[in-house]
């Protein structure tokens, strides 16, 4: 009854923050506004970047930067030292086909820290690492419940263990509690020159640091194929997932789902919801200097295919729904098309299409994959089932 009431509450704040800007926002592709896309292969200097090398050492560090300086802020790197504990363990979880996990990552700095509870299934019909989802939990805890007695389909474990793979979550709160006026209280208090600062670390920043902290975890972990971690979000945790793919190689493959502005779709299209209301609604969530860009969306040094270009050549998935046309899916798949020029130069050809494909429809045999589910703004079973097609597809793991 909970979960279902939360649920509730979570879809009507979605449609109320809908009802209120819709006067203000378009949803009409007529009135798309003519733009020009920063060229992701052009260096502020004028340069053409015409290969990896020039890419890798030039062009990518450059748009990195510019997301850091204008969007999501610095993501600190410096720590005196991380300790993982094993809470809780079950061999024999789910009737026997899963080893459960409950691990405490704890991040010490200057004699403060921050605590991030892992939540972690391995499936047991295996002898080798396996290949692991860690999805940046954005909704309630119950929906990653270890014990099971709650199953979502928005963290579907028994559906990844079916089929291979690990499954673990983190929640935001352990190291930004979404609250403009409490996300301080995580992972900045060990790093508090960062609120001062124009271009310093928010929320969605601090919850991409916590999935790379997690990685940590990963790495010594024996249980799990530390080459094959797909990080993956829904909505707001959408976005912190392509931040977090984007600023570390680590992970091998990226899930963004439904995350819409300031996620995977452009945002000179000024379609659906914008950068003034998300800085208005979530002013927590990146730096000082994106308000800058309020109505100003031209005037971005970057945008949205750079942050997807940045994870070339691993594979990104990026998703939409129908009804969900807040997040934009015409500008998410423009964003992919838009980074196939980076991946190329990887001789990583796109199966992407001129235009997106049909409802349901999913592109998987492709570095750049894409579906626009039927249905509302919302993580389902189909979008994960879809998931896993895509990791088989580059993980070459049998389902």
């Amino acid at each position: 009854m909970k979960t279902l009431l939360a649920a509730s509450i979570f879809f009507l704040s979605i449609v109320l923050v809908q009802a209120q800007d819709h006067k203000e926002s378009n949803y009409d592709e007529s009135k798309v506004p003519l733009y020009t896309l920063p060229d992701p292969l052009k260096t502020e200097a004028g340069k053409t970047i015409r290969n990896k090398d020039q890419w890798e050492k030039i062009r990518k560090p450059e748009t990195l930067r510019l997301f850091e300086e204008n969007i999501y802020g610095q993501v600190p790197k410096n720590y005196d030292s991380i300790k993982y504990s094993a809470i809780h363990e079950d061999t024999g979880a789910m009737n026997g086909k899963a080893h459960l996990k409950e691990v405490l990552i704890e991040v010490f700095r200057r004699n403060k820290s921050v605590k991030i509870n892992l939540v972690l299934f391995i499936p047991n019909n295996t002898s080798d690492p396996a290949p692991a989802f860690l999805l940046i939990n954005n909704r309630a805890k119950d929906q990653t419940d270890p014990t099971r007695t709650v199953k979502s389909d928005f963290w579907p474990a028994e559906l990844a263990i079916e089929n291979g793979y690990a499954i673990a979550a983190f929640h935001i709160s352990d190291v930004a509690p979404d609250d403009a006026k409490l996300f301080m209280n995580g992972v900045l208090q060990l790093y508090p020159e960062q609120l001062s600062a124009d271009n310093g670390m928010r929320a969605i920043g601090a919850w991409g640091w916590g999935a790379s902290r997690v990685m940590d975890y990963f790495e010594n972990e024996p249980l799990i194929d530390k080459d094959k971690i797909a990080i993956a979000g829904q909505s707001r945790g959408g976005k912190a997932a392509l931040w977090a793919a984007a600023q570390d190689e680590r992970f091998a493959l990226c899930i963004s789902n439904c995350s819409g502005s300031t996620g995977a779709k452009l945002a000179r299209r000024e379609f659906g919801e914008r950068i003034r209301r998300i800085n208005t609604s979530f002013p927590h969530w990146f730096n000082t200097n994106y308000k800058k860009f309020n109505d100003k969306e031209s005037l971005l040094p970057v945008d949205q295919h750079q942050l997807i270009a940045l994870v070339a050549p691993r594979p990104v998935y990026a998703t939409n729904a129908t009804e969900d046309l807040w997040a934009d899916p015409k500008g998410t798949f423009l964003a992919l098309k838009n980074a196939e020029k980076v991946y190329s130069l990887y001789k990583q050809e796109s199966a992407l299409g001129e235009e997106p494909p049909a409802p349901d429809a999913a592109i998987i045999q492709s570095p750049l994959g894409y579906h626009n589910r039927t249905g509302a703004h919302n993580l389902t079973l189909f979008d994960w089932k879809n998931f896993i097609r895509f990791a088989d597809y580059h993980f070459k793991t049998s389902r």
